[in-house]
């Protein structure tokens, strides 16, 4: 695995591409979010998400995966359409730590074993993923960097992370010492969102 340094607030355009096009051509990636760190691939390479639930040994089903976007606009083309109320909650809290749970289209589920028809997109607050997506071909898909097996270990060291999956990921963003908490989940499946789990985003 190769680590790259990158400053949390002024990244560095030329190492975001090559990343990037890294990304494109199939690798997986270990990244900072607002909240803990996250693992991830390009949500179109169906053997990457498969690898990705290997090495945190988790089962497809409950891996708990979200579209990683750079705003509302490019979450629409992965959804089905987008209620008004829902549409005026993420805007409030977007970008930020929250997770919002919608129904999927039929080009996202054709990338996954289980139909997932319904998938999680999130819109961190992050310089690094921002400047990543310029260079993306599609968003990527994440998980949580944690280990069920292992009493929910989360991974907020780049330290720890290096040598934990150094063997396993291709690449790590390092981007300094993550968040202990993870995202508010928000269900927006039904008539009313509904609060899955709280976390570092607060919901009045």
């Amino acid at each position: 695995m190769q680590r790259i340094f990158f400053h949390e607030n002024t990244p560095n355009k030329r190492d975001l591409k090559e990343v990037a096009e890294r990304i494109n051509k199939g690798e997986v990636v270990i990244f900072p979010t607002d909240t803990i760190y996250a693992m991830g691939c390009l949500m179109t390479n169906r053997s990457g998400i498969e690898r990705i639930c290997r090495i945190l040994d988790k089962k497809e089903k409950q891996a708990k995966m979200s579209l990683i976007c750079p705003n509302i606009s490019v979450i629409s083309q992965y959804t089905l359409s987008i209620d008004n109320h829902v549409f005026k909650s993420m805007k409030r809290y977007l970008p930020g730590p929250y997770t919002f749970i919608l129904k999927s289209n039929n080009y996202v589920q054709k990338f996954f074993k289980n139909n997932k028809e319904e998938i999680g997109v999130r819109i961190p607050k992050s310089e690094i993923l921002d400047g990543l997506h310029e260079f993306l071909d599609a968003p990527l898909i994440s998980t949580s960097l944690s280990i069920e097996s292992d009493t929910h270990k989360k991974f907020t060291d780049p330290d720890e992370i290096e040598t934990f999956f150094q063997h396993s990921a291709d690449i790590l963003i390092d981007g300094g010492i993550g968040d202990h908490d993870e995202s508010t989940i928000l269900d927006c499946t039904g008539p009313e969102i509904e609060i899955i789990r709280e976390g570092k985003g607060i919901v009045d």
